[in-house]
């Protein structure tokens, strides 16, 4: 979700109720959300997570005198030919690989004045919208009509990411790796960069797994 801000703060709030990323190869976390919303009678989801109701409840309440709107974000990788099922979200080097030739986003405003305010109203209206998203997401991996598999419903705009978009951040950042490798002390500051982070991040990786 994304809670946008009046013209008096120009800025954006982007929040995760699920807590945590989708991944269908984590059988223990998806049965675990399924069974919390069954326990609190709420809708049993599939291609998405319980939400969470306590980050989204906060915001909304301390912002909500200066926003417009509440945008709500589905997106959705399409990958390798899967047979209809769902696969993990594609790495870095994945997407950079071409493994990952489309990314589907359905963007969904929502009008301040339609979100409920009390916690309680809130939570219902909340799993209601990933209800919405769990169904469409039912549709676009599974529907038996092959014009509306693989595609959200609704106008749909295709861009395609052209080399004219991104050759010049290429170039500004093939520029400023170029400037620093030229000093000593910019090398060093390289060197040391892609060492410890390369170490901190497998270590990150580590303890997370």
């Amino acid at each position: 979700y994304q809670l946008n801000l009046s013209s008096y703060m120009s800025m954006y709030l982007v929040i995760f109720p699920e807590g945590t990323r989708y991944n269908p190869e984590q059988t223990k976390v998806l049965s675990a959300s399924q069974a919390f919303a069954a326990q609190r009678g709420l809708a049993v989801l599939k291609h998405v997570l319980t939400p969470r109701i306590k980050a989204t409840h906060v915001a909304f309440d301390c912002m909500k005198n200066y926003l417009d709107a509440i945008y709500d974000v589905t997106v959705v990788y399409e990958g390798k030919d899967d047979g209809g099922q769902r696969r993990e979200s594609p790495t870095m080097t994945e997407f950079l690989c071409k493994e990952c030739p489309k990314i589907h986003i359905h963007i969904d405003r929502i009008d301040k004045k339609d979100v409920p305010e009390e916690q309680e109203h809130m939570r219902r209206w909340l799993h209601e919208r990933f209800e919405i998203k769990d169904k469409m997401l039912i549709e676009f991996y599974e529907s038996p009509d092959p014009e509306r598999r693989k595609r959200f419903p609704g106008k749909s705009v295709n861009s395609k990411l052209s080399i004219k978009k991104t050759l010049p951040s290429m170039l500004i950042l093939s520029g400023l790796t170029a400037g620093m490798l030229m000093t000593e002390a910019g090398r060093k500051l390289y060197v040391n960069t892609w060492i410890y982070g390369t170490l901190l991040g497998c270590l990150w990786v580590t303890i997370k797994a």
